[in-house]
């Protein structure tokens, strides 16, 4: 599909507010409404747009810590892979995994209550996949950034 620069406009305003109404969307991107409306739901229909989420302050919800864990599995076979990505999704400590290159083969960002918790969650997750021949954690001392925005420039 090909995003042109109106489509990116929308997608620019859409990533700040995604609850803009279509007719306030429209003037700030200087079309008719029916024709951003048109816009919006193509980037929808095809997958540009893949979800709508609330992004919850987690220090209000008691998820006070973020762990960073670095994962080597003991081999590098795609069936130990695809069965660790499938627990991976069934944890929601997880709050993104990464497959990657270089000394460790996963990155996972785990928030959690307290110790305690993250505890738990090594016990239940890292330590039962006898696929994992080492893990390293560390604390996140500060968030010093956080976005889902995706870059759109065209440069």
């Amino acid at each position: 599909m090909e995003i042109d620069r109106i489509d990116r406009r929308i997608l620019v305003e859409l990533q700040k507010n995604n609850r803009i109404p279509n007719q306030r969307l429209a003037e700030l991107i200087g079309l008719s409404p029916p024709a951003c409306l048109k816009r919006v739901k193509r980037l929808r229909s095809e997958g540009v747009i893949v979800g709508d989420v609330s992004i919850i302050n987690p220090d209000l919800t008691g998820n006070k810590m973020t762990m960073v864990v670095s994962v080597e599995m003991e081999r590098d076979r795609g069936d130990i892979y695809q069965i660790f990505r499938r627990s991976i999704l069934n944890a929601a400590e997880v709050t993104q995994c990464y497959q990657i290159s270089g000394s460790y083969d996963f990155m996972l960002i785990v928030t959690v209550k307290d110790i305690q918790a993250y505890e738990n969650f090594v016990e239940r997750v890292l330590r039962k996949d006898l696929n994992i021949r080492k893990f390293h954690s560390s604390v996140s001392m500060r968030t010093v950034k956080y976005s889902t925005v995706v870059n759109l420039d065209e440069s």
